[in-house]
């Protein structure tokens, strides 16, 4: 079911990169946003995580986020470890949610962003040093931003076109107050 503007999303249990099951439910009556990614070591999947962290302050006291990867847990912890992260870190582990919510593949949205978004690509390899081997993952998987408000309920989501292609820090800023 591809999500749309006005879901409620069923539960989701996942394992978290802290050792306990995360369940999505646990977030009612907080602004969320959640994000499908792509394997652990996506480099352009850490580069957003580190540079949302550097901002986080920003964002509303209401507010948290959750990033769901294409991920063995284990190997997700390790790839996590460089990052203080203060919100929920999902394996999903056998693609289940990714399926669910038909969250998008395509090799031209990984070779498109290798040329578009050529310098953020390489600030992610070069300047930060998120090398993506192994990959562990399906490595043509498009990230998914979904905004859901304190009741559950979806306000807007985002199929990304290509690799690098996520909701603007300024629109998780004006939704997160």
């Amino acid at each position: 079911m591809e999500i749309k503007i006005g879901d409620i999303l069923e539960e989701i249990t996942l394992p978290s990169i802290n050792g306990s099951n995360f369940s999505l439910s646990s977030l009612k009556g907080k602004k969320v946003l959640l994000t499908f990614y792509r394997f652990a070591r996506c480099p352009m999947c850490n580069l957003r995580i580190n540079e949302i962290l550097k901002r986080y302050d920003e964002l509303g006291k209401n507010f948290t986020m959750v990033g769901i990867f294409d991920s063995k847990i284990n190997n997700l912890k390790q790839a996590m470890s460089r990052h203080d992260i203060p919100f929920a870190i999902l394996a999903d582990e056998n693609f289940k949610y990714f399926e669910k919510y038909e969250v998008k593949t395509s090799w031209w949205g990984v070779i498109k962003a290798s040329f578009t978004r050529f310098t953020r690509f390489n600030k992610a390899l070069f300047l930060k040093g998120y090398i993506p081997f192994p990959i562990k993952g399906h490595f043509n998987t498009l990230p998914l931003d979904i905004l859901i408000d304190e009741k559950g309920v979806v306000v807007d989501v985002k199929y990304a076109k290509d690799i690098g292609d996520h909701f603007s820090f300024e629109k998780l800023k004006s939704f997160s107050v």
